[in-house]
């Protein structure tokens, strides 16, 4: 898997220049990349209210999905076919954010009754849809609450990558039978 780091750097060469105001962010998972830039921010009067900024926000950012969405798929196809991975775009606008077509990608899981309960609770509170829904919901919770956990954690597997990638001894993609 390429590194975000790498992906960030094939993307600044590859990215028109007048895009984003500042260096792209990108996250990845094994199914798919998201890209994250930056837009101008509308220009608005100083005592608009939020309710205007926002709707400024948003139309800024429409007006950039629509106007780039040829060359955004053109690299999309390009990046995928690179990384075997979907591409998405996400947007950011003064206080604003939108993901262009994110993937949602099917997880299956083994959950005991205990387990099950709890999203058979949720979905009968009507919290959740479905249980689908509610494994999504306790993700989400989790992802919301644990954020400098799951980032100590991530930084840990980065270096690991790190150390691997620096190994005396070649992996098994590099050795060859003859």
């Amino acid at each position: 898997m390429a590194t975000s780091e790498t992906l960030r750097g094939w993307l600044t060469g590859r990215l028109p220049t007048d895009w984003f105001t500042a260096d792209v962010t990108v996250s990845q998972d094994r199914d798919e990349i998201v890209i994250v830039g930056r837009i101008d921010d509308p220009d608005t009067s100083d005592d608009a209210s939020e309710a205007e900024r926002s709707a400024a926000e948003r139309g800024r950012i429409k007006a950039f999905r629509e106007s780039t969405r040829d060359q955004r798929i053109e690299i999309a196809r390009e990046l995928e076919h690179r990384t075997g991975r979907k591409v998405a775009w996400a947007v950011e606008c003064g206080g604003s954010s939108r993901v262009f077509s994110s993937l949602a990608a099917p997880v299956m899981t083994r959950l005991r009754q205990r387990e099950r309960l709890v999203l058979d609770t949720l979905v009968d509170s009507g919290v959740a849809r479905s249980r689908s829904d509610a494994l999504g919901w306790c993700v989400r919770l989790v992802r919301d609450n644990a954020d400098a956990w799951l980032a100590d954690l991530r930084t840990a597997m980065e270096k690991v990558e790190q150390v691997r990638a620096q190994s005396p001894v070649p992996g098994p993609e590099d050795q060859r039978s003859e």
